[in-house]
């Protein structure tokens, strides 16, 4: 028999937004709020230990997509890392809280995002973060008293010392506050990393409130589909081992589970492509060719070196320095993130230095113009989905990944590296030319699993939300994650969806 409660508002999903959510509108003690997660409560071990997280990666706390075969990158399938625990992605990834350049947000509202350019959501970008105490942070710019601290690396590793100098002597400029989002340059990242452990999502905000008494969080949850009266979303039927349940919103429903799990539950509730979903079994309700469509993600490879001496194991993050730069002057910003890797890493199945014999220079693409799909497989909750990033298939990304590889060649070869560098192991000193470059551009490749843009915010037909983050067509139903960028932003994207779901907050408890 199924059960049924009624809050004024459920959640759907308790990784980053959905942690800033629950905390936030639980705020108000007259306000009842579920927040549903299908991850499990307690975290893993491995999780406190910033050095640790890529041995997350396929563990139980990672819903572990992989991509179909990448025409554009040698037809590979390329693994999907995404997190399924309280705090989401935030508990398993690398733990680098940067912003994205100015421009990447002020295109949203040129993309019919109307009031979401860099200066709108600046309030909302200081409102999660304390850097309190860390110094050259600019309180213009810089929260001091939100829940999230961070600071750049508190050791730092001999190998990012060394970039950093290694990146001056290049020719490069370099900012104090690379995470300010309003300077090219290159710095010291900022990170969530507190006394040397991870600090995530539900650490900084949801278990320091899970005694409220208005707040209810139930684990193991996995979400089957909403539910609805005429044209409004009433809440979420979901189930617990074999439990089924259902929740009804008396106030909003708000999907808070990423790019690829909030596409998923749209489409199994009938809100997508008609087509699509009569394909795969789900009558539709709502056509809506916008949902699962746009999806965007940073691909990044770069030069793998062996190393003259041992790396000392890190006790951060495993990358500390990154900068931003331009690959074409005709760009309205930058568009190739390059970053100091203190491990050889590289795609798997590739040849190369061993764990402490090695370190990367990295070049990442963060203003991809190649757009991809997320679709289901069959209508049954919690099915592996049909991710198609479409990876590289404008050629203008493996270009600019191209120039950033010569960039970052020219670092590594700097004075600065000289005790480190022994040779280059990947591509090799004799790739030199465009088309090889291209060819081990396609071949090296890795995602920063910032899928992004799948339920893309604006205000004509291909959009899935308003500028308001409420669904097209759907009364009661918001989308609160990186879903709803217009497009990625140059930056890993977890500060940003912090943002996002402070200024949902806010549109939630005024509206």
């Amino acid at each position: 028999m199924m059960r049924t409660e009624t809050y004024d508002y459920v959640v759907i999903g308790a990784g980053t937004a959905g942690c800033v959510l629950a905390a936030r509108l639980s705020e108000d003690p007259e306000v009842r709020v579920l927040l549903l997660e299908a991850g499990a409560s307690e975290p893993l071990d491995l999780m406190a230990a910033p050095p640790a997280w890529p041995a997350l990666m396929g563990s139980k706390a990672d819903w572990a997509d992989r991509s179909v075969p990448q025409e554009g990158a040698d037809n590979m399938v390329i693994p999907l890392p995404r997190g399924r625990a309280l705090g989401g992605s935030s508990s398993i990834n690398a733990m680098t809280f940067l912003r994205g350049h100015r421009s990447s947000y002020d295109a949203w509202e040129k993309a019919g995002a109307t009031g979401w350019t860099y200066d709108e959501l600046l309030p909302y970008f200081k409102r999660s973060e304390n850097l309190t105490g860390v110094p050259g942070r600019d309180p213009r710019y810089r929260g001091m008293e939100g829940p999230l601290r961070v600071a750049p690396a508190a050791q730092p590793h001999p190998l990012s010392e060394a970039f950093f100098e290694a990146v001056r002597e290049a020719g490069h400029p370099i900012t104090e506050d690379f995470t300010s989002g309003v300077e090219e340059a290159f710095g010291w990242e900022d990170l969530t990393i507190v006394d040397g452990r991870r600090l995530d999502a539900a650490t900084a905000y949801l278990r320091p409130v899970l005694d409220r008494p208005n707040l209810t969080v139930v684990t193991d949850a996995l979400a089957h589909r909403l539910t609805f009266d005429g044209g409004r979303c009433t809440g979420v039927e979901y189930g617990t081992g074999e439990q089924p349940h259902s929740a009804l919103a008396t106030r909003e429903t708000v999907l808070t589970a990423g790019a690829l799990g909030t596409t998923q539950l749209l489409m199994l509730s009938g809100i997508g492509p008609e087509d699509h979903l009569r394909e795969v079994g789900v009558e539709p309700r709502l056509h809506l060719a916008g949902v699962g469509a746009n999806l965007q993600d940073h691909p990044f490879t770069g030069v793998v070196y062996r190393s003259a001496r041992l790396v000392p194991p890190s006790p951060g993050n495993h990358g500390e320095v990154a900068g931003l730069i331009r690959t074409d002057p005709s760009l309205d910003g930058p568009d190739v993130q390059l970053q100091m890797v203190d491990v050889p890493l590289r795609e798997d199945t590739l040849p190369g230095p061993e764990m402490n014999q090695g370190y990367m220079l990295m070049a990442a693409l963060m203003r991809p113009f190649s757009r991809g799909t997320v679709r289901l497989a069959d209508a049954t909750p919690g099915s592996a989905l049909v991710v198609d990033p479409r990876y590289y298939t404008d050629p203008r990304d493996v270009d600019a990944l191209v120039h950033g590889l010569r960039v970052v060649r020219a670092i590594g070869e700097t004075e600065a590296l000289a005790d480190w560098r022994d040779e280059e192991a990947l591509p090799g000193a004799g790739v030199e030319d465009d088309e090889a470059l291209r060819a081990y551009v396609r071949r090296n490749i890795r995602s920063y699993s910032h899928y992004s843009g799948t339920c893309r915010m604006g205000t004509d037909e291909g959009a899935v939300v308003d500028p308001e983050l409420r669904v097209r067509g759907v009364e009661g139903l918001r989308v609160a994650d990186a879903s709803v960028m217009p497009t990625i932003v140059s930056a890993n994207t977890n500060a940003t969806v912090y943002a996002i779901a402070e200024r949902a907050a806010e549109l939630l408890r005024t509206s």
